[in-house]
């Protein structure tokens, strides 16, 4: 599997594939924004309303890639704030159900905290729906909670769930 960050011209050329995936990861129970019956055209539709921040660089996307094409992903929000430039927000990460088990989201997560240090960004952070297998990824690759709200996401089928903030300091 590769890992690459997306040009705006690759982010483009993703679009079906980012979308195939982020359906998939609806459907399979990822709190990741959206309800139950999210379609290909909704994820697709969501990923273009992003290109203007890849094109501006306020969001980096990572893809992760093989013989059945695009299987992961991740991007990096960064801050648009003066006060904030100093940190960056891990977001959408996701692996396709038939490509877990094999070190990709750890990959992919890796690649975004490296792509950050080299940006010079010293924080970052995100956050999980709470006892996700998200969560123990983020907590075995040194990221620390620093707390949980209670009923803050509804997962895809309706259901409130805790939500688990992080943060991991680089540099």
């Amino acid at each position: 599997m590769t890992v690459t960050r997306l040009t705006p011209d690759g982010f483009a050329a993703h679009l079906p594939a980012l979308a195939d995936l982020l359906v998939d990861a609806v459907a399979d129970g990822a709190s990741v924004g959206f309800l139950a019956g999210f379609d290909h055209a909704a994820a697709g539709a969501w990923w273009r309303s992003r290109a203007g921040a890849v094109a501006d660089g306020s969001l980096a996307v990572w893809i992760s890639t093989g013989p059945a094409g695009v299987t992961g992903t991740v991007s990096l929000a960064y801050a648009d704030k003066p006060n904030a430039r100093h940190r960056a927000e891990v977001v959408k990460l996701a692996v396709r159900r038939d490509a877990r088990g094999h070190g990709l989201g750890r990959r992919l997560l890796t690649a975004a905290e490296q792509a950050a240090a080299d940006s010079g960004i010293t924080l970052l952070l995100l956050d999980t729906q709470t006892d996700s297998a998200a969560e123990r990824l983020y907590g075995s690759a040194g990221w620390h909670r620093y707390g949980i709200v209670p009923d803050y996401a509804a997962d895809p089928a309706g259901r409130l769930r805790d939500c688990s903030f992080y943060y991991k300091k680089l540099g």
